[in-house]
Order: structure tokens, then C-alpha cells, then sequence
């Protein structure tokens, strides 16, 4: 099998403003690149959602070797009902923990030198107080799971990850396509995974080809698809080829074709004035109504 990918996961936001300066000002996050879409995605990338949407890439480098956080921003929705399918994102920076002080952003040590803190929407992001690794400073992705062997044998046996950790003891198995990229972790819970209305998606590059042999193998296997492999387009950039899948616990992963997402990918200079202009002109977007009460105060 060719190398695979782990490359982002994809929130779902109500307030992109406030997102905006978690991601930006707390973490310590680049924007990398904005783009805007006047109906829903074919494969349902922002949800059930036909309407205006728009989609941020954030992460601490470029997506070609960083682990990114995908925003994506439905127009007049605000709030998105939280489950108990994601468990958290862990990364390793002392930077953000200093900016979180200074910002007097929320912080509570969970262990000695590891912080939770929460994204807006309630999503918990987990802080560890020492430099980045040279690779990412994304470590990694924690998803909730009913029976982790059951889990185990979908993520590794059928989708190819190579087992690092595994605690029987504790429920816990931490997986990966390769040791120098962002893991996942299945933790298991008791009881079942309620995914409720801001469910997720793990996303994932493979090399276009292996495509429809991937979706061959879940059909064989009698696994969910949730959406067939089909080509997304973004205005005025590449065309990529998808395959939408979920777990057995209803996890949605989303695979795309490496080379293509290659070229869509590329760092946008102009991404942090797209997001800015976009939220000025949203006029649900709490960032008009701060500018507004600034200039009606000057």
C-alpha cells in the first residue's frame, strides 16, 4: 500500500469570530487558506446543509506535513448541539499556554503540564506545556469508541493503520500511518457514541488510484459508505476525488486523492484577509457587531 496521509479534522463552527481568535491568538495558528461556496458540498463536507457555507484551513504549517483543524461556517447557523464522539485534540506548545494566560483564556491542568482548554462550541483541545516537536505540533486526534477491538480490526485490519499503543486495561489504542504524523486515539466509553448535531470528520490522503479499491474493499466487507467516490470542485483551484466512509461506531472519514489535494492545499497568502472580509460582511458574524459598536463608540 502507498503511504497514506493524516490531514485535518473538521469542526463545525457557529461563531467564526471567536474561532477565529481561539485558533489564531490562543493556539498560535496560522490561517492557510479561505474559501467560500454558495451551496452545500456533494459530500455533505459541512454537514446536512444546503445553504451558504464557507471552509477555513488553520493549522502550524503547511497542510503538505501539518496536521491541520478544518472551520467550517454555515450561514445563520450559531450553535451545534455537542455528542460525546469527540474527545480532543492534543498538541504540544508552552506558546499557547502562555497565550492562553495572557489572553485569560480558560485553562485547567488535567496532569502535570498538560492544560484543557476548549474551542468555542465546547470542543476540548488538551495542552502540553513543552516545545514542538521539529515535525508538527499536533500529536493527536481522540475519538470516542463502543468496542475497541471492533474498532481496531476497521482501523487497522481494513484501513491499513499501524497499531503504536494499546491498552487493554484502559480502553485506549493510539494509531497512525506513519510515525512522524498526528495519531489517532480510539477511546473506548461505555455506552454508545452520540455524534448529536456538530459530529465531525477525519480526514485522510491516499494516492488517487487506491480510491475506488478502497471503496471495493468496504463494499466487500459490508462496511458504510456514506458517500461514493465522487469529485469535489472549489472555485478557481484543483478538482479532488473523495471517498466518504464511517467507522463502526459512525465516525465519518473522509479519504481524497493525495495529488490533487496537493495542489488545493497550497498556503493562500490572502487567506487572513479572505476570512476577515468574509466575517466583516457577515452580518450575523459577531465580528460586524464588534466593528459597528467600535465605530458608533468613536
Amino acid at each position: 500500500m502507498a503511504p497514506r496521509r493524516a490531514l485535518h479534522f473538521v469542526f463545525k463552527v457557529g461563531n467564526r469570530f471567536r474561532t477565529a481568535c481561539f485558533f489564531r491568538d490562543v493556539l498560535g495558528m496560522k490561517i492557510l487558506r479561505h474559501e467560500e461556496f454558495e451551496e452545500g458540498c456533494k459530500a455533505s463536507c459541512n454537514g446536512p446543509y444546503d445553504g451558504k457555507w464557507s471552509k477555513t484551513m488553520v493549522g502550524f504549517g503547511p497542510e503538505d506535513d501539518h496536521f491541520v483543524a478544518e472551520l467550517t461556517y454555515n450561514y445563520g447557523i450559531g450553535h451545534y448541539k455537542l455528542g460525546n464522539d469527540f474527545m480532543g485534540i492534543t498538541l504540544a506548545s508552552s506558546q499557547a499556554v502562555s497565550n492562553a494566560r495572557k489572553l485569560e483564556w480558560p485553562l485547567s491542568e488535567v496532569t502535570e503540564g498538560v492544560f484543557e482548554t476548549e474551542a468555542p462550541g465546547g470542543y476540548k483541545f488538551y495542552l502540553q506545556n513543552r516545545s514542538p516537536p521539529q515535525s508538527d505540533p499536533v500529536l493527536k486526534v481522540t475519538l470516542a469508541v463502543s468496542e475497541l477491538q471492533k474498532s481496531l480490526n476497521y482501523w487497522s485490519n481494513l484501513l491499513g493503520m499501524k497499531i503504536y499503543e494499546k491498552d487493554e486495561e484502559k480502553q485506549r489504542a493510539l494509531l497512525g500511518y506513519a510515525d512522524n504524523q498526528c495519531k489517532l486515539e480510539l477511546q473506548g466509553i461505555k455506552g454508545t457514541v452520540d455524534h448529536a448535531a456538530a459530529f465531525g470528520r477525519i480526514a485522510f490522503s491516499c494516492p488517487q488510484k487506491e480510491l475506488p479499491d478502497l471503496e471495493d474493499l468496504m463494499k466487500r466487507e459490508n462496511q458504510k459508505i456514506l458517500t461514493p467516490l465522487v469529485s469535489l470542485d472549489t472555485p478557481g483551484k484543483a478538482t479532488v476525488q473523495v471517498v466518504i466512509l464511517a467507522d463502526p461506531d459512525g465516525h465519518e472519514i473522509c479519504f481524497v486523492g493525495d495529488e490533487a489535494f496537493r495542489e488545493l492545499s497550497k498556503m493562500d497568502p490572502e487567506g487572513n484577509k479572505l476570512l476577515d472580509d468574509a466575517m466583516a460582511a457577515d452580518k450575523s458574524d459577531e465580528w460586524f457587531a464588534r466593528q459597528n459598536k467600535s465605530k458608533a463608540s468613536g
